[in-house]
């Protein structure tokens, strides 16, 4: 049985680094692992090792996010189209001409914004907690729209709870059937990233920029119904 070893790796984008896990041959088919908040590639950690005799999978950390860099607010533009394009130079540097993406969460804005700028890059998706029309974005998100309406230091304060470890931990573990079976890694792993000095100021910033993605909703309905990439 052929074994598929994990390689942790880094690459300088702009002025950032990029870390990312790597793992199965560069002749199969590619997957790219789009990470959600409040996580990173650690979220795929158990994944990638079942993928890799099948596919070449990249998981990369988004900048403030993860092993990457961690530029503060004012030296970096914490955006979905920022990030997106950062990612989008880093499979370019990897020479990664078409891949399949799976976006989770956050990797959708990140995701779709790649599809939608290069369709002859994406061979398909795996689409896990992510939206593309307005009435997915459930009850969580009446925090985002209340900072969305008016970023005042109330909703700012209200929003920056998102981060906490209780919040965190209620990711991993609300509605689950079997919590004995959760990891206390992934949110462990997941909240030392977050007290970082200065990545709340990042997950804010990120907080009130995704209201420009409910705006590329359209565009990626387009291009969804245009292309019709396989997805699951």
């Amino acid at each position: 049985m052929m074994i598929n070893h994990v390689m942790y790796k880094k690459l300088q984008v702009e002025d950032v680094e990029i870390f990312y896990r790597e793992a199965g041959h560069s002749s199969k088919p590619t997957i790219v692992l789009l990470h959600g908040f409040p996580s990173s590639s650690h979220m795929f950690r158990d994944l990638i090792p079942l993928l890799a005799d099948r596919y070449h999978v990249i998981a990369p950390d988004y900048p403030g996010f993860g092993n990457s860099s961690m530029p503060g607010v004012r030296e970096f533009q914490y955006t979905f189209e920022h990030i997106s394009r950062i990612i989008e130079q880093f499979l370019t540097r990897l020479d990664v001409s078409r891949c399949i993406l799976y976006c989770h969460d956050y990797g959708g804005p990140v995701g779709f914004r790649i599809a939608v700028r290069s369709p002859w890059r994406i061979l398909g998706f795996v689409i896990q907690n992510a939206v593309v029309n307005v009435d997915g974005l459930g009850q969580p998100f009446d925090v985002f729209k209340k900072l969305w309406r008016d970023p005042s230091p109330a909703n700012q304060a209200e929003f920056a709870t998102l981060a906490r470890f209780e919040f965190t931990m209620q990711q991993y573990l609300t509605g689950v059937c079997q919590p004995l079976v959760v990891s206390p890694d992934g949110y462990s792993m997941d909240q030392f990233f977050l007290n970082r000095t200065g990545n709340d100021e990042i997950q804010l910033a990120l907080g009130y920029d995704y209201r420009n993605n409910v705006k590329e909703y359209p565009r990626w309905q387009q291009y969804l119904y245009h292309y019709q990439p396989p997805a699951l």
